[in-house]
């Protein structure tokens, strides 16, 4: 989704238009009408919107895509034929056809200068190949994730964000690649969308291991839930009975945050009794 300038235009959402990009005239579909925007959320200067596109334009976006899919079909077969190890994701014509991108994925750096020359022969017009990630491959392609819905990438992310393993630490996930990976096989995109929520929770609330005191006396921490703000916590009596109990996170006063809170609550509990 990109931002353009409608000068005296009024566009209602699902109308395409012919706009200039950085690539070129494309036509593109209008996903907000004419609104205002803070400066932060647009790169300036803003590219203009040409008109409003008639059914000439709507029938050569047809037309463009047809050949789109032909030189898709082209493509592989060069690919296959001079034994390259790349895979075509998707091909693009600007709407001038003035030239084709052909995306692709490859595991390392590919020497396709033969290919270009075969495909410039073949269809007649510059060529232009990008290679992409494996994140890239999703943002174009699509699909569904776990959470039954389309890949955020893919349907209103405008950029990738970063996302660390230890954001599904602080969550309490499950750290088995397969659950908390998408379908590119990297971490999730949505692990980001609450961690500065779960970021400023666990601050508030002791580790697991910790020494802390509550109403019934010096306790271990086994447990947390950070959405609760609530702590699992046992006491070791001195005759050896166990006992675990609930606590709320006002209720508790941390004495050593962190491990090793088992061991100092049996030194403290070896230490002799004074009057």
């Amino acid at each position: 989704m990109y931002y353009f300038d409608p000068g005296k235009l009024t566009l209602k959402e699902g109308q395409w238009c012919i706009v200039e990009t950085a690539r070129g005239k494309e036509c593109g579909e209008v996903v907000y009408g004419n609104h205002a925007v803070n400066d932060s959320e647009v790169v300036t200067p803003l590219k203009p919107v040409i008109r409003v596109a008639d059914s000439a334009d709507i029938k050569k976006m047809q037309t463009l895509q047809q050949k789109e899919q032909r030189a898709f079909d082209i493509c592989n077969r060069k690919i296959e034929k001079l034994g390259l190890e790349m895979t075509v994701v998707e091909v693009e014509y600007t709407f001038d056809e003035s030239k084709i991108l052909f995306y692709f994925t490859a595991d390392g750096r590919v020497d396709f200068r033969e290919l270009v020359k075969e495909l410039a022969t073949m269809l007649h017009t510059r060529i232009e190949l990008r290679q992409i990630g494996v994140r890239d491959e999703c943002k174009m392609k699509g699909g569904m994730g776990m959470c039954g819905r389309p890949f955020c990438c893919h349907s209103f992310m405008s950029d990738f964000h970063p996302v660390s393993i230890k954001m599904a630490k602080e969550q309490g996930l499950s750290l088995n690649p397969v659950k908390i990976s998408g379908a590119c096989g990297r971490l999730m995109c949505c692990l980001s969308y609450e961690q500065e929520c779960y970021e400023a929770l666990n601050r508030r609330l002791p580790r697991v291991g910790a020494l802390i005191k509550t109403p019934n006396g010096n306790a271990v921490v086994t447990e947390v839930n950070t959405l609760k703000q609530t702590v699992r916590a046992t006491i070791t009596q001195k005759d050896g009975t166990v006992t675990s109990d609930l606590y709320s996170a006002e209720d508790v006063k941390v004495l050593k945050n962190g491990r090793g809170g088992r061991e100092q609550l049996q030194e403290q509990q070896a230490l002799p009794e004074t009057d």
